[in-house]
């Protein structure tokens, strides 16, 4: 099933081959193989919970398992097509079309899966769809031959070898499969790690994903090298000046990277914590190797360095508790009996919704001040991931409510003006 076992014919011969006896027939059996492809990948799919995979992506015809079905169908009707006295023809004809078609859904689901956010992915994309269906058509009308001796006869020197552009573009096709492999397999292995996962040790799956991903394109990387014939121990000189670049140009990013796998073994700040650096405040969405992303109420985003989070100081109201507490004020006049308003002040802001039991709320008599009496009310809450001024402003309200049923008024400022 692959482009060296396939038979590539000529235009006419194609001509010749589809005009014969039996291709209505090879028609008819090809019609009902895709018939039984897609419902028995549909079926598949309904079972799913509609998560887009690689296999089967979201509806199951759009994923990878649907036309490697059809190659498996089409290439036992190939070979079972003599018995009934008749030569494929059409068969042969749609198989590179299949090959074609799983090749480009191979990497944009392998793509999509692991780089979901990347601009190049598109781009990479479409270079493989043009790729795979040029493939195809040099294939069906007999060009390929002719095309693999033209690369082949394009050649230099380099070094002590020739090097040819046909193998040039195998190992290009080598490297590219191989990590696309890779990433195919990393981000297998990171959504089962970072699924149904706990929030206290999310942290430590996400840095056992990523050490997983880097150990994987890295290997991939080499056998990828390997295969296109490239001499490893030449990689020695490549890994000295590497070394020399990460200890100048490249010492921040290296930085950050080491950053990253401290943060996330330590577990000094993790997914859901709310925090703020650098005057920043909001609640960490992720935790990259060489970034964290911080999410604000607001919606704005602040992608921050790792070693900015190591070298400064960082304010995290959810490390050892996540309950936060928060303050208000009002004054009231010098006249008002305080013990009951007091009580009756903690009793009215205990009933806020998201205002926290345990501890309950406090009120105190913060100073004498010159319009009235200043009292301070502080209550806890455990979700500041939902904000903190929507939640003062529902105490204030209660307050206000509580003061004007109880015909306690907030004195004025009041002051005397002497005219001579």
């Amino acid at each position: 099933m692959s482009w060296h076992t396939m038979e590539s014919n000529t235009v006419d011969e194609w001509s010749q081959l589809l005009g014969q006896r039996g291709v209505s027939w090879e028609a008819l059996a090809l019609g009902v193989g895709l018939a039984l492809a897609w419902v028995l990948v549909r079926a598949l799919a309904s079972r799913r919970e509609g998560e887009a995979g690689v296999l089967l992506g979201r509806h199951g015809v759009d994923g990878l398992f649907f036309p490697l079905l059809l190659m498996l169908l089409t290439y036992a009707l190939i070979k079972l097509w003599p018995a009934f006295g008749f030569k494929p023809a059409l068969l042969k004809l749609v198989q590179p079309i299949w090959i074609s078609l799983a090749v480009i859904r191979l990497v944009v689901r392998v793509l999509q899966a692991a780089l979901p956010a990347s601009r190049g992915t598109l781009l990479a994309e479409r270079w493989v769809a043009w790729l795979a269906w040029g493939g195809s058509v040099l294939w069906i009308t007999g060009l390929w031959p002719a095309a693999m001796e033209e690369l082949e006869s394009i050649a230099w020197k380099l070094g002590g070898s020739t090097v040819s552009l046909r193998s040039l573009l195998e190992g290009a096709v080598a490297v590219v499969v191989i990590l696309v492999g890779a990433l195919w397999l990393s981000a297998v292995l990171e959504s089962r790690l970072l699924k149904n996962s706990a929030q206290n040790d999310l942290s430590a799956r996400k840095i056992i994903a990523n050490l997983i991903r880097a150990g994987l394109l890295f290997t991939g990387l080499l056998l990828a090298l390997s295969i296109a014939g490239i001499d490893l121990t030449a990689l020695s000189v490549l890994g000295g000046a590497l070394g020399v670049g990460l200890g100048f140009g490249l010492q921040k990013l290296a930085a950050n990277y080491v950053s990253g796998f401290v943060i996330l073994a330590e577990r000094s700040l993790r997914i859901g914590d709310v925090v703020k650096v650098d005057g920043f405040e909001g609640r960490i969405t992720d935790i990259k190797t060489r970034y964290t992303v911080i999410r604000a109420l607001n919606g704005r985003e602040s992608v921050v360095p790792n070693e900015l989070l190591i070298t400064q100081r960082v304010e995290n109201s959810s490390l050892a508790d996540p309950k936060v507490l928060l303050s208000t004020a009002v004054t009231v006049g010098y006249e008002t009996d305080l013990e009951p308003l007091m009580a009756a002040l903690q009793t009215t802001v205990a009933a806020v919704p998201r205002v926290q039991q345990d501890p309950g709320p406090v009120a105190q008599l913060h100073g004498f001040g010159a319009d009235g009496l200043d009292l301070h009310l502080h209550f806890w809450i455990a979700d500041p991931e939902n904000g903190s001024g929507n939640v003062r402003s529902d105490v204030n309200r209660a307050i206000l409510n509580l003061l004007r049923t109880q015909g306690i008024s907030i004195p004025y400022p009041q002051r005397v003006v002497h005219q001579r």
